[in-house]
């Protein structure tokens, strides 16, 4: 069992890996602020010094002389509700904030970092104490839809992450109800619960564009019984699936030899989508379904384990889909 909250388990809204960025901060001297974002482990080679002094794989500041902090404003990749945050000062042991505070802000179209600088934040950790060289998590009761957060070290110091968990709320407005991808994360898809997460997070199945190494899949421990690993998911909205991508690409020789997709009706049982189906290595698969019930969730099986890089379910939404898509976003603004 891991000791780590439940809420990690929950996509990072902030990560690059989801199109987030770090569009302005006040000093990064030492070292950059885009690295902040960055949706890898922390690393760190000791004595690797360049014309800036040791170079740390996180955002680091120059020593304060004066009274000040030094902030960060990340806009966030997926927009949507905050339930924890993890200010990560791995490596930063003597260099590291004391307290640090984090806030948030919710603000239409692509505005400027000024823009965003100057609108009306609310608190989500309150000048809390920080501890070097550690994962500092912070429980947060958002029930607000934020795009954009700001990180202040009180006073100076280096961060090594910031992550940002949370539940993706889309705009309706921008999408497409009667073509979208039902399971996308973007699209307010999110994992119910998983067999396995040995290598890497089920998330990454429903992240946007493709996969550009095996880690940034799902993979799963090798299994050593008769069972075999699943994923499931609380769909987008309410819909009609009418294809299944399948993407098993840089995963050669831990592919799942075998999938099935089942689909949950609303209010009512589990159906199959997709029979067990054989699946080829480093190969995007794409299935076209009948016509078929309503869903409101699914679910992956893999045979017997393995990984998968993508898992894609285009369709539409139903009218209920539409209804609870669109009343999500309304009580989250």
């Amino acid at each position: 069992m891991s000791d780590r909250p439940e809420w990690t388990e929950l996509p990072d809204l902030a990560s690059r890996r989801f199109g987030g960025t770090v569009m302005w901060a006040t000093d990064e001297l030492f070292a950059e602020k885009e690295n902040l974002v960055n949706p890898w482990v922390p690393a760190h080679r000791a004595e690797t010094f360049g014309p800036k002094g040791q170079v740390y794989d996180g955002w680091e500041t120059r020593r304060h002389r004066e009274p000040g902090d030094d902030q960060a404003i990340v806009r966030l990749g997926l927009a949507g509700t905050v339930t924890g945050v993890i200010v990560d000062t791995a490596f930063f042991k003597g260099n590291y904030p004391p307290f640090v505070s984090v806030e948030a802000t919710s603000l239409p179209g692509y505005p400027s970092a000024a823009e965003v600088a100057a609108a009306e934040w609310d608190v989500l950790v309150d000048r809390a104490p920080a501890s070097g060289h550690t994962e500092n998590f912070y429980a947060v009761n958002g029930s607000r839809r934020y795009t954009h957060v700001r990180l202040t070290q009180h006073p100076d110091g280096g961060v090594a992450r910031l992550r940002v968990h949370g539940a993706p709320i889309p705009d309706p407005a921008l999408l497409d109800l009667d073509a979208l991808d039902l399971a996308a994360l973007e699209n307010g898809a999110i994992v119910t619960g998983c067999s396995n997460r040995f290598y890497s997070s089920p998330n990454n199945i429903l992240s946007p564009g493709l996969a550009a190494h095996q880690a940034e899949g799902w993979e799963t421990a090798r299994r050593r019984d008769d069972g075999n690993d699943w994923v499931t998911l609380r769909l987008a909205g309410a819909g009609i699936v009418r294809f299944v991508e399948l993407d098993t690409s840089n995963l050669k020789g831990n592919a799942p030899g075998w999938a099935s997709v089942s689909g949950r009706e609303t209010y009512g049982e589990w159906v199959p989508l997709l029979p067990k189906t054989r699946l080829q290595p480093d190969t995007r698969h794409r299935f076209a379904l009948p016509d078929g019930p309503e869903v409101s969730e699914a679910r992956l099986d893999i045979y017997p384990d393995g990984g998968l890089a993508r898992l894609r379910l285009f369709g539409r939404l139903t009218e209920a889909g539409r209804t609870n898509l669109k009343a999500r976003f309304d009580k989250t603004r």
